[in-house]
């Protein structure tokens, strides 16, 4: 799938520029895999088939979104659309 939006600046900054300075340096390789795995995907049935990812939807006012965890504290969050592409691909701490 492409990456049409990025929330998260410095991430924005990393798939754009390769600059990495706005991501937490320890996620990077992670975020490396993860992002290259998104962008090779064609169904989003393909999220689950990693199961340390914890791929799920979230519910409530955030119903639709996906989330993959990075680690404990962090996850990558994104919307799929119709095309199907990503969009609002943000990196967030959610505790």
């Amino acid at each position: 799938m492409e990456i049409c939006s990025i929330r998260h600046r410095g991430l924005r900054k990393y798939i754009e520029r390769g600059d990495a300075a706005g991501v937490p340096p320890h996620f990077l390789d992670k975020l490396r895999k993860i992002l290259s795995f998104l962008q090779d995907v064609e169904d989003v049935a393909e999220l689950r088939t990693i199961p340390a990812w914890h791929a799920h939807l979230l519910t409530g006012d955030r119903k639709g979104t996906w989330a993959l965890h990075v680690s404990p504290n962090w996850r990558l969050t994104f919307r799929v659309d119709a095309k199907p592409a990503i969009v609002d691909l943000d990196l967030e701490d959610h505790h």
